[in-house]
């Protein structure tokens, strides 16, 4: 008796020890079903939040490229700018002189008629007077030297196209005349010579062109001999 006691027992035993208890199994249940409803919030936050991120991402993205095209475009306009700005002073250096070319003017073409008139007196013979011209011609023909160089170096040229062909750009025509023994349209004589600086036309040179000579035809010879009777 003592021993099915002891083995009733054992048993009894065994079962409580393997038998979970009521609250652990209900708390595990309770923890799978928590479990079981966050999860899907989860995932759903998680979603909203990347949405979110790429639609930040791709304002940014535009917020950028907006940028970018106005810094071009503000850098385009800076070396537009700049390229006036520089052309600007440029045109300033270059034709800083016009007017006070247009004001010296008559006064080279002064000094040019001196000097035409000099050695006129210079070319006689045998006298006094005339070596004091010879003198006077080339001293006023120095001056006019020098002042020529100046103003080649400050970038003034002269216009004197004497057998050049006629260019509206830098002559104009005073007169034309008849000339056979050069081109039509050559320039023969200049009474006045004409100035650039730096390649802009300041004064044309007045010039005279030559023309064809109009070829007038032949007239026959009148006869002397009595036109005939009609009978």
């Amino acid at each position: 008796m003592a021993s099915e006691a002891k083995a009733s027992g054992d048993a009894q035993t065994e079962e409580e020890t393997a038998k979970p208890p009521e609250g652990g199994l209900a708390a595990a249940d309770t923890r799978e079903d928590g479990a079981e409803d966050e999860t899907p919030a989860t995932v759903d936050d998680q979603t909203e939040d990347v949405e979110s991120l790429r639609g930040a991402i791709e304002e940014a993205q535009r917020e950028i490229a907006s940028l970018e095209d106005r810094a071009l475009r503000a850098a385009a306009e800076a070396e537009n700018v700049r390229r006036r700005a520089d052309r600007s002073i440029e045109n300033a250096r270059k034709y800083a002189l016009e007017r006070f070319v247009e004001d010296l003017l008559p006064a080279v073409d002064s000094f040019e008629r001196a000097v035409e008139a000099a050695s006129g007196h210079a070319k006689g013979e045998g006298s006094e007077a005339t070596a004091e011209a010879s003198a006077i011609a080339e001293g006023i023909e120095l001056s006019l030297k020098l002042l020529l160089g100046a103003m080649e170096r400050q970038g003034i040229a002269v216009v004197d196209p004497i057998g050049a062909p006629f260019d509206p750009n830098l002559h104009e025509a005073m007169t034309m005349v008849d000339n056979a023994e050069v081109e039509p349209g050559s320039v023969v004589d200049v009474f006045q010579k004409g100035y650039t600086v730096n390649g802009r036309l300041i004064r044309p040179a007045r010039v005279i062109v030559a023309r064809q000579p109009e070829v007038s035809e032949p007239v026959e010879p009148a006869s002397d001999e009595p036109e005939a009777d009609a009978t």
